[in-house]
């Protein structure tokens, strides 16, 4: 007997049960000749030793019962036949084809047994046992025998089923776990890149103002350093609440919204980009109401919309227009205007496209979708359009 970690209760190695199913119908075969010679002496001996030798071959042959059902279950129905000590084995062995067989191999070798005792009673009858009595319990053993052995194999179905619902589930969870973390990576990239994008492109822009004119005035110059020292200060502002959502339980951050929008378009404007808002619907200075979600996702896209314009048309004006659509979708539009002076083409920055991408994601979030496309002449505009609030 051998101690499963784990467990309540000491588990039987399956080579003592196979050696205990052995012996025991060895027991009881042997002890059911010996009762049948005392009760009647018309047993000839020699039919009494071909018994013992018929069911000690028997039980013997349990031993195999594991690896080979049938064959053993069909060879302890022939030993039945005409000996009394193979009549348990065949039990046991009825037992393990219930166990490890189909359903139709149970029924055939039930019935084979429920033959093999009629033939055995009927080629041996029994005098002293009356026919009530022996009905029944012919009929039992099989019975009682294959019945057991279904409650087993259902029993261990089950645990298997259980062991591969578990072992499912652990995959499972394993690869949620591993896209939860992806997506996290994929949030976090995402804000480090709207919201620090935005800062480095205005510290960009005043630096090289500042490395190309040189012959601009003190003022001018103090000027685009106090722009690029605050840009720089909110720069490690927003890297400290990016870096933060790593910390922070989730709603604990102060996140942009709509009510940041105002700031946003100003901070652009004295970096002198002109910008033209028509917000007809309050939106941005609260006249309706929007939910936290849409909010942040509406002044991401205006900053990241900022920052293209930024990198890709320096000094070119911006228009916004916030608008309601059919009373159930809220549509925002950034167009770059053609500038007054036409500007040289500037080249196409390494990453291009990353922020595009990231909004679009953005909007299929909430519900959304975003758009974008060359307006004539030398214009670009981007729109998403996102659900209203109910």
């Amino acid at each position: 007997m051998t101690w499963v970690p784990g467990t309540a209760r000491p588990a039987w190695h399956p080579r003592a049960t196979d050696a205990l199913l052995v012996v025991l119908p060895a027991v009881v075969g042997l002890l059911g000749v010996r009762i049948r010679l005392q009760i009647s002496e018309a047993v000839p001996p020699w039919l009494a030793y071909l018994d013992i030798v018929a069911g000690v071959v028997g039980c013997l042959a349990l031993w195999w019962r594991r690896r080979y059902p049938l064959p053993v279950a069909s060879g302890l129905v022939v030993l039945s036949t005409f000996a009394e000590s193979a009549a348990p084995a065949a039990l046991v062995a009825l037992f393990t084809v219930a166990v490890h067989c189909s359903t139709r191999a149970t029924t055939a070798t039930a019935v084979a047994n429920l033959l093999a005792l009629g033939v055995y009673y009927t080629l041996r009858p029994d005098p002293a046992v009356p026919l009530w009595l022996l009905v029944p319990f012919v009929l039992s053993g099989p019975g009682i025998a294959v019945a057991w052995g279904l409650l087993v194999r259902s029993r261990r179905q089950l645990i298997a089923s259980l062991r591969e619902r578990a072992s499912m589930a652990e995959v499972e969870a394993g690869l949620r776990a591993e896209r939860a973390q992806h997506e996290a990576r994929e949030t976090l990239a995402r804000e480090m890149h709207d919201a620090l994008g935005h800062r480095l492109s205005l510290l960009s822009v005043h630096a090289g103002a500042l490395a190309y004119h040189r012959g601009a005035t003190a003022e001018e110059a103090a000027r685009a350093a106090e722009v690029i020292r605050e840009n720089a200060h909110r720069a490690l502002q927003d890297l400290r609440e990016v870096i933060g959502v790593l910390r922070a339980p989730v709603g604990e951050l102060p996140l942009p919204g709509v009510t940041d929008i105002g700031e946003l378009i100003d901070e652009t404007r004295r970096a002198g980009t002109p910008v033209e808002l028509d917000d007809g619907h309050g939106v941005t200075t609260g006249g309706r109401p929007v939910t936290e979600t849409v909010g942040r996702t509406l002044y991401r896209f205006l900053q990241e919309s900022f920052t293209n314009a930024r990198k890709h048309a320096p000094g070119a004006p911006i228009a916004v227009r916030i608008a309601d659509e059919s009373g159930d979708h809220l549509v925002a539009e950034v167009e770059n205007l053609p500038p007054a002076v036409p500007a040289q083409a500037a080249a196409r920055p390494p990453g291009s496209g990353e922020g595009l991408r990231g909004l679009a994601e953005r909007a299929t979030l909430v519900g959304g979708r975003l758009e974008y496309g060359p307006t004539a002449p030398d214009g670009w505009r981007v729109s998403m359009r996102l659900p209203w609030p109910a």
